[in-house]
């Protein structure tokens, strides 16, 4: 069936599915959380928070080898391999007879998880040419919008009317119509010198990042003041100093922090810290205004909030079309700006707001989320040679996780402070909500500028050769972290 249909939208194709099942995983067991704690009769919220927690942590651990894994024995090997044991995990999760197994199955799945997006973007991003990757990112963006959205929905709309087992069983279909394409269609591809595995590296990338994602979880509950917080926080920045010291030294090494003397690499790379920074604090917080502040069920949350994905469909491809002539650096900065102008926006919203004027503002900030997507998927890898796309997927990656669990931490950390000052009486919710948007809002007003560090003639490959025309200037040489 798909044989007539070109390779790169094959790869592209498998890569939607598979990004799209482990997106929405990260968010549609949150609306489940009460449910399985009443299933399970756990009495320890904190005890449940490990459903998460535990996915979240394996994740941190084999993002960073999966760059490696892929290059060392072929990217359709490993991707499969991630797709059957996340899959399969899925299935375990639904049938888990405590909360301890399914805690246990959590962590299997995060396993798949943690090497699947980086693998399946490294695959989407050799498939496609330099010139095609703004077309490239603007079919990407499909899973990377409607996924995250559709979790706290589906999710809802699953717990309501049928049983919590489907909110794991849902992603199935999806991983079983993945891997069967993944093995009649996809060619394997292995990078001759990839290196032997770096256990020190995996070591100090794992447990460094595993312990600054729990140390950010715990923050948004305890606040940054914690002393396990702080220890453990701290803990995980001196391994991962280490790790990047100890990578510097070796010639193949496992996660290449080398990449990041890239100028062009590393701007994306701040870019994308404001983006997800931005993007999961104010989701984070509406989500609770919505429900604590108005008394909306998870499903009417979750349905008000969509409306953002909305916005970054009707955006990719306008995007994808006007990048190839303009190039990343205002298309992102007009992004940001709109994002952070949404944001700032909501301090003035009340628990008495029109719910048709929130998804208004919610379609206005997946349209400037999508033009800070697109631009930003096909810019990050412009000067990012087939060899090293690999490890700079994973490292992408990593700063993801890490960024969106930080913006989590911080509003949350922010909102408990607001709530504790100004009382748990509707006025005082609501100037604590209004508090914590101003703050995300500036904070999101002062991260646009990150758009500004990124030269439109460095991703000129990306481009058009109108746009080459326009910019003739000569590319800066790679610098690299070691000098």
């Amino acid at each position: 069936m798909l044989g007539k249909v070109e390779y790169k939208y094959i790869v592209a194709l498998v890569g939607v599915f598979s990004i799209f099942m482990e997106l929405l995983d990260t968010t549609v067991i949150n609306v489940a959380i009460p449910t399985l704690q009443r299933e399970f009769e756990v009495a320890q919220p904190s005890t449940i928070q490990w459903v998460i927690t535990g996915y979240l942590l394996s994740l941190a651990v084999f993002i960073p080898v999966s760059g490696w894994a892929g290059d060392r024995f072929g990217t359709k090997r490993v991707f499969m391999f991630a797709l059957t044991t996340f899959t399969t995990a899925s299935l375990l999760c639904a049938v888990a007879p405590s909360i301890e197994a399914l805690i246990g199955f959590r962590v299997l799945q995060g396993v798949g998880g943690g090497m699947l997006s980086p693998v399946a973007f490294s695959m989407v991003w050799r498939a496609f040419p330099n010139e095609e990757r703004s077309k490239a990112a603007g079919i990407m963006v499909v899973p990377a919008a409607i996924a995250p959205a559709s979790g706290p929905v589906v999710g809802g709309a699953l717990v309501e009317y049928a049983s919590w087992p489907w909110i794991f069983l849902v992603n199935l279909p999806i991983g079983i119509a993945a891997l069967v394409i993944s093995y009649l269609y996809l060619r394997e591809e292995k990078q001759p010198d990839a290196g032997r595995f770096d256990p020190i590296g995996f070591a100090l990338a794992g447990s460094g990042l595993a312990a600054v994602v729990y140390a950010l979880s715990r923050a948004g509950e305890h606040g940054f003041d914690d002393g396990q917080v702080l220890g453990i926080g701290i803990a995980g920045l001196a391994l991962l100093a280490a790790f990047a010291l100890a990578e510097l030294r070796i010639p193949q090494p496992m996660l290449d922090v080398r990449i990041l003397g890239n100028a062009l690499f590393r701007a994306c790379n701040m870019a994308w810290i404001v983006t997800m920074f931005g993007g999961s604090s104010m989701i984070f917080l509406l989500t609770l205004e919505l429900q604590l502040g108005r008394g909306l069920s998870p499903l009417e949350s979750g349905l008000t909030t969509f409306v953002m994905a909305i916005g970054v469909m009707m955006t990719a491809q306008p995007a994808s079309l006007i990048y190839r002539n303009v190039g990343p650096q205002r298309l992102i900065l007009a992004g940001l700006t709109v994002c952070a102008a949404v944001t700032l926006v909501l301090y003035w919203v009340d628990f008495d707001t029109n719910l048709w004027v929130i998804r208004a503002l919610m379609l206005a900030r997946g349209i400037g989320f999508g033009f800070v997507l697109v631009p930003l998927q096909a810019a990050t890898y412009a000067q990012i040679s087939p060899v090293q796309t690999g490890r700079a997927t994973a490292l992408y990656n990593a700063t993801s996780q890490v960024a969106s669990s930080l913006g989590v931490a911080v509003s949350a950390t922010y909102l408990t402070s607001r709530l504790t000052q100004n009382g748990a009486s509707p006025d005082g919710r609501l100037a604590s909500f209004q508090d914590s948007f101003l703050l995300m809002g500036l904070l999101s007003v002062a991260g646009a500028a990150v758009a500004l560090l990124i030269r439109d003639r460095d991703a000129a490959g990306t481009m058009t050769t109108q746009a080459h025309a326009v910019a003739p200037q000569e590319p800066e040489a790679e610098g690299t972290l070691a000098g």
